[in-house]
């Protein structure tokens, strides 16, 4: 599924596009939950949203070199959430695609993100990851 960018236009630029690090997280996190809400999320889809947001961006600065990149934009009535990093990639073999067995001591971030997710993708290599995810408005 192709996902919608901001328009190219101007029309409707990106409610955030920025550079992150760790000491950032718990800023960027308000900011995500407010703009999520001025677009119109509430209640648990808000909840779950950021909470989704919050996984993918701490995996981008722990796992992913220290620095991440995050868009965050509405289209085809979607709330659109892309987090990029440069770090090494995602080993094969560490994809979450079931639900981790309840002993395991880490994985559960990615399978968590696509379960609160609407829509879910992941990009991933030797020259860094970026994630996508959106909740339906």
């Amino acid at each position: 599924m192709p996902w919608p960018q901001p328009e190219a236009d101007g029309t409707r630029a990106p409610l955030i596009a920025l550079e992150f690090r760790r000491p950032d997280l718990g800023g960027l996190r308000r900011r995500v939950a407010a703009c999520a809400a001025q677009e119109g999320l509430r209640g648990v889809r808000l909840q779950a949203f950021v909470m989704a947001v919050n996984e993918i961006i701490t995996n981008a600065v722990i796992h992913g070199g220290g620095l991440g990149r995050l868009r965050l934009w509405v289209a085809g009535g979607e709330l659109v959430c892309e987090v990029a990093d440069t770090g090494p990639g995602i080993p094969d073999g560490r994809l979450p695609l079931v639900q981790p067995p309840a002993e395991a001591t880490s994985g559960r971030g990615l399978y968590l993100t696509r379960s609160l997710a609407d829509a879910f993708s992941l990009e991933t290599g030797r020259h860094g990851t970026t994630v996508r995810l959106a909740a339906a408005l």
